[in-house]
């Protein structure tokens, strides 16, 4: 439901009303009591992110986070100049070396 902004052009008192977009607007001022109520035309309605929870990576469950991380760590170790984990630089063959050329 969106909230619409009225303003009463009698004591020019202005609110926000949240009310349905099928409901009909309101006519009387809840200040002054005179029928002399008008809906303003505004901007629109427009999303408003609070909070956190808006981002892609939030909704990750924790099997992707773990599948993301290890084909992280495999693009890692085979990268040239990395070390093979036991601290030994790995080395490519020259098949290998033609594919990446």
């Amino acid at each position: 439901m969106p909230t619409y902004e009225y303003r009463c052009d009698a004591c020019e008192h202005q609110f926000e009303l949240f009310q349905s977009i099928t409901a009909k607007p309101e006519r009387r001022c809840p200040r002054c009591g005179r029928r002399k109520l008008r809906r303003l035309i505004g901007p629109g309605a427009a999303i408003l992110f609070k909070g956190s929870g808006f981002y892609i990576t939030d909704y990750r469950s924790e099997s992707y986070k773990k599948a993301a991380a290890a084909e992280k760590s495999a693009a890692k170790s085979d990268s040239p100049g990395q070390s093979d984990g036991n601290g030994a630089p790995t080395t490519r063959t020259k098949k290998e070396k033609a594919r990446t050329s």
